[in-house]
């Protein structure tokens, strides 16, 4: 039963990401691509990566198909603004796909019989971390400088976002409108929904130290919720000249870094922890980082500031 489910979600997969390169209609393409995400996120749920599922389902299929739907809502008005490619590029592209999946599929007859693994060190020393949850452990202790990088690279990428925007309007606030009058459902909604998805974010944050969660996972439920809030009309982005915004999108990097140098003065190393502090100081980084990824993502979404005055 396990297998057969397993070969029907492979094939569905190849199916559904199919449809969403041949399909003509920009939004459709968009749609088929989030269902893509969502089942690519159950695809990593029968590996057994829980963490690595929830994280596709938030950031993959959840805000980068927000995303899209931007852009392909701004898009549609614009026709000037769309690219039309020749057949020929799209055939090429098709090959380069089919030999990109060739080559790695070959490399599965070229792995050892039993590939080599850190595992059995990873979860011996995981208790003196204070976490339970492997995966944590890894991203923490284990590869804590690739972490870091991730979280500067979410912060360079808003940088980008925002030099999109003219001189004039630096500083102002972004335009994210995607609907010219409110809808009642949809302000309902950003009006019950957030209390309920702060207290999950926090949980998820909380329970990443020892369960699958974290917070990537619970920062991106946040930035979901203000999402929500802003979409609906409820409350309008705030302006990027905020100084309480700013210090909000770099808690989580400062504080990160702050605590890689605080490992100099007692293990003697960048990113090393203080016997018996671990845990304590990864929670500390999580909870500034949950808070700036929230920010990070919703300003992403929200796009380049139009100005004081934008509609």
């Amino acid at each position: 039963m396990e297998t057969g489910f397993d070969i029907a979600l492979a094939l569905l997969l190849l199916c559904v990401g199919g449809w969403s390169v041949i399909a003509r209609n920009m939004m459709t393409a968009v749609i088929v691509f989030i269902a893509y995400g969502l089942l690519l996120s159950l695809a990593w749920v029968r590996l057994h990566a829980i963490d690595v599922s929830l994280t596709e389902a938030a950031i993959g299929s959840g805000a980068t198909g927000l995303l899209m739907v931007i852009a392909a809502h701004k898009v549609a008005g614009d026709t000037k603004r769309v690219v039309q490619l020749s057949r020929g590029f799209h055939v090429l592209a098709a090959v380069f796909a089919a030999l990109v999946a060739v080559g790695i599929a070959a490399l599965a007859f070229v792995l050892p019989g039993e590939p080599s693994s850190l595992a059995a060190p990873v979860l011996e020393r995981l208790p003196d971390s204070g976490l339970g949850n492997p995966v944590a452990g890894v991203l923490f202790v284990f590869r804590s400088f690739d972490t870091l990088l991730e979280k500067v690279v979410l912060l360079l990428a808003l940088i980008g976002v925002w030099a999109l925007a003219r001189d004039a309007d630096w500083g102002g606030v972004p335009g994210l409108r995607l609907f010219r009058e409110r809808h009642s459902v949809l302000t309902l909604l950003a009006r019950t929904l957030p209390p309920i998805g702060f207290v999950f974010a926090i949980y998820m944050t909380w329970a990443g130290a020892d369960v699958p969660g974290g917070a990537f996972q619970g920062g991106t439920v946040l930035a979901a919720m203000w999402i929500l809030v802003m979409v609906a009309g409820v409350r309008r982005p705030p302006r990027i000249s905020s100084p309480p915004l700013r210090l909000a999108i770099v808690a989580g990097p400062v504080v990160f870094l702050a605590i890689g140098f605080l490992g100099f003065l007692a293990p003697g190393a960048f990113l090393a922890y203080p016997e018996g502090f671990a845990k304590p100081l990864i929670v500390a980084m999580e909870t500034a980082l949950t808070l700036s990824i929230a920010v990070i993502l919703g300003l992403l979404i929200a796009g380049p500031p139009k100005g004081e005055d934008a509609p």
